[in-house]
């Protein structure tokens, strides 16, 4: 989508947290837009430096005047600390501006913030977003929205840089994390049992990167097979699968799909052993590796040929 189609004048975004999603998505808004750019880590903004993003000292830094502010958080205590902690940036935005959170947090935080920020006269635009760090980069993402209309027209530039697809969920913050947490619900699912098919697959004596194929070209097939996949086979490397999405995560976003479940009175049980599959894997050590690596829960090792 292009950002012509935008009647805002927004112009300036600030990037808060260069990680792996928050690196490729400040990289891709600096195509066309000015972007600030704050992360803890020096070795992170020296990249983003790399690819057209102005460093700040601070995310207080960064993020006054900026015309929305990019949040890439890892949970909902992150997002009110960055915003009202001690130094949060809440109190050096422009009124007018919007604050984009881009992270899956779940609903519960969201009615607090929106609060909270409006005394400000700052908007929250709820858009969680899906896709992966090299999607990110490409503008590729599927970000779902909550957010009142006049909000999402400021963002606009913003989100139409980083999705190929952009879906309006309703006008309400808090409807994105909604929709997210049921995308959530099926991606921990649909890598745990990618994971369960090829460890299955190894101890039958299959060759796993053939299986793979096979399953991917029929009906077995699935985003998350032919995405995880590969990362499944290379989890018993010495240096393991690339991190791409940390096995931490799905710790977090499965909790979230458990809160969201029980509070609906709704039994979830398949979340509910995919949950418990990303807990073990952080017990062993494994949530900073990426999440393919929940492979290793169920088969510690391969079976010998």
């Amino acid at each position: 989508m292009s950002t012509q189609t935008s009647t805002t004048s927004t112009r300036t975004v600030a990037v808060l947290g260069l990680g792996a999603m928050g690196l490729p998505m400040a990289a891709r808004l600096a195509s066309e837009l000015t972007v600030h750019g704050f992360d803890i880590d020096e070795s992170r903004l020296l990249l983003a430096a790399g690819h057209g993003v102005e460093r700040f000292d601070s995310a207080r830094a960064a993020a006054a005047g900026a015309d929305a502010v990019l949040l890439a958080v890892r949970n909902g205590e992150q997002l009110s600390d960055l915003l009202f902690g001690a130094d949060g940036v809440a109190e050096v935005l422009t009124p007018g501006a919007v604050v984009i959170l881009t992270s899956t947090v779940g609903t519960e935080a969201i009615a607090a913030t929106v609060e909270r920020l409006a005394t400000f006269g700052v908007a929250l635009v709820d858009a969680p977003l899906s896709g992966g760090p090299v999607r990110a980069g490409e503008g590729d993402l599927l970000i779902v929205v909550g957010a009142e209309p006049t909000a999402l027209a400021k963002a606009r530039p913003v989100l139409e840089l980083l999705a190929s697809t952009l879906t309006v969920v309703g006008d309400n913050p808090g409807d994105g994390q909604a929709l997210k947490t049921v995308n959530q619900l099926l991606c921990g699912v649909h890598i745990a049992a990618a994971a369960e098919a090829l460890a299955l697959a190894d101890a039958l004596g299959l060759d796993r990167a053939k299986t793979l194929d096979a399953l991917g070209a029929g009906a077995a097939g699935s985003f998350m097979l032919t995405n995880r996949g590969p990362r499944i086979l290379e989890a018993y490397s010495p240096e393991g699968a690339e991190v791409l999405s940390r096995l931490d995560i799905f710790v977090k976003d499965m909790g979230i799909v458990g809160k969201a479940t029980r509070a609906a009175g709704l039994p979830s049980p398949l979340a509910a052993a995919a949950e418990q599959l990303y807990l073990l894997g952080q017990a062993q050590g494994l949530g900073a590796q990426d999440d393919s690596a929940v492979v290793k829960v169920l088969a510690p090792t391969l079976r010998s040929r």
